[in-house]
């Protein structure tokens, strides 16, 4: 089995490599260096078949300058055919100004196939006829017009078997080609090494380095440790590392916030229990002449009927996951004063804090009167906790909760005279356990606040404000949130252009 599971990971690593940027990255440099050397070949085989051409012409001239210096221009037919031979041509005619021309010929000169005037031809023609000698499948025999290379004329002719010319055109090919696989074996070899270390290497270990993380996330040992390049790779290690330690952070924060849904599963049921028993006390309570104790007892049953609602939905969606608001319209003055009375803020002697109300009797809100009530007394706990803990206090301690009907919205505004939001706690404020501004705070109720607004298909916002803290909600008319919320973007524009 080992044997069997080694032989499968040799397979794979070698599958691997070939499918790998290696294994592309060679091939392709080899390829390119190919094409490029291919580029170079073709004006290099021309002018090496002129070189070739200009040494025959300059050979012949020599030979007819031989048989100048001869006793009245004749040579031995021996002597000629050395001549010839020698200069690697057939036939040679040089052209003097004066007209006469000297001729060194062989005895039996073959038919001349195809004549070339190198005096006209441009560098394009003599390019494709590269391609027409290396590629001819018969023997011919040529014909070369040239300038007399010796200044010993104007110009000459010379007949060349085209043999030589073709076997030593594929000579120079077979030596370019040889020379040209090695430089670019040599250049790819470089090339290949050079991106591996740069560029294959740091891929790859990015690359293990994300599988071992996504095998265990929760594991901070895992997280990439960022080189000291300052390049590409080393800005995506950085990049890397920075989401991974981000995720590990969100994986920490799901994790705590999993037990702690499980510990508030678990204490809620046993609090439901005893609310549920202080229930029932409080229920004798109705039945005492005190007038004091009548008053007090409705709103102390109405608190824990709301406490043991509470207690039922966090066992029953485990995670406290809101219920669906119900709305429907509702005064809003007598909700804001049982906010009020919640706080414990009616009295003039609340710890040198007080709470206004500047509501319109026939104010109306069409949202769930319970849900609303849960954000209020979050938004006034909060203040109220803010104002308390204030080093200095600057006068008394005073919130104003008003609301006015604005078209097709309700705008509600909690405002404090206290220090305000710090600048480091407004990027995550509406965010569960990042978001709070006290210290030991939790940031659960502008979560909780914010959730439930939005569930009407509302807003709420901190908005700015010279001293103290001002936050205002945005609820849109009863049939913008019968229709789940559509209405938010234009209530909010409505209330800002106002």
């Amino acid at each position: 089995m080992a044997s069997d599971k080694q032989d499968r990971d040799t397979g794979d690593r070698a599958s691997a490599w070939h499918r790998g940027l290696s294994a592309k990255l060679l091939v392709l440099t080899v390829i390119f260096v190919m094409l490029a050397e291919v580029l170079i070949f073709v004006p290099s085989i021309a002018n090496f078949r002129m070189n070739w051409i200009h040494e025959r012409l300059a050979s012949a001239q020599l030979a007819v300058l031989a048989l100048e210096a001869a006793p009245d221009r004749m040579v031995s037919e021996a002597l000629g055919r050395e001549l010839l031979n020698n200069a690697g041509v057939l036939a040679v005619t040089l052209r003097r100004p004066d007209s006469r021309g000297l001729v060194l010929k062989a005895t039996e000169l073959p038919m001349i196939d195809r004549s070339y005037d190198l005096r006209s031809r441009t560098g394009l023609e003599n390019t494709l006829d590269v391609f027409e000698t290396v590629f001819s499948k018969r023997r011919r025999t040529i014909r070369l017009i040239s300038e007399a290379r010796l200044e010993g004329g104007n110009f000459i002719e010379i007949v060349i078997d085209e043999q030589p010319l073709q076997a030593a055109m594929w000579g120079f090919s077979v030596n370019i080609f040889l020379l040209s696989l090695i430089i670019s074996i040599i250049a790819a070899t470089l090339v290949y090494l050079s991106l591996n270390w740069l560029m294959v290497r740091p891929m790859r270990h990015l690359t293990r380095n994300m599988i071992r993380f996504r095998e265990a996330p929760e594991d901070p040992r895992r997280a990439i440790i960022p080189s000291a390049r300052r390049d590409e790779i080393g800005r995506a290690e950085l990049e890397l590392n920075s989401m991974q330690s981000q995720l590990l952070q969100t994986l920490k924060q799901k994790n705590r916030l999993a037990a702690l849904g499980l510990a508030v599963s678990k204490i809620s049921h046993d609090l439901r229990n005893l609310l549920a028993h202080a229930q029932l006390v409080s229920d004798r309570l109705a039945h005492v002449d005190d007038p004091v104790v009548q008053r007090i007892t409705p709103k102390l049953v109405s608190a824990l009927d709301r406490a043991i609602d509470l207690c039922s939905n966090t066992l029953k969606y485990g995670r406290a996951q809101e219920v669906p608001p119900n709305p429907h319209p509702f005064a809003l003055a007598p909700l804001a004063g049982e906010v009020i009375e919640t706080l414990d803020l009616a009295r003039p002697d609340a710890g040198g804090i007080r709470m206004t109300l500047e509501v319109p009797e026939g104010l109306t809100v069409h949202a769930d009167r319970e849900q609303m009530f849960r954000v209020l007394l979050n938004l006034g706990r909060n203040a109220k906790q803010v104002l308390e803990n204030e080093a200095e206090p600057s006068g008394q301690g005073l919130i104003v909760l008003s609301a006015r009907n604005s078209g097709a919205a309700t705008v509600i505004e909690m405002t404090d005279n206290g220090p305000g939001v710090p600048e480091s706690a407004r990027r995550h404020l509406f965010e569960a356990f990042q978001g709070s501004a006290r210290q030991g705070g939790t940031g659960l109720g502008l979560a909780i606040s914010s959730e439930l607004i939005r569930a009407h298909g509302g807003d709420l916002q901190l908005m700015e404000a010279g001293q103290g803290a001002t936050f205002r909600i945005t609820l849109p008319a009863a049939a913008e949130v019968a229709g789940g919320g559509a209405g938010k973007k234009r209530a909010a524009e409505k209330v800002e252009s106002e």
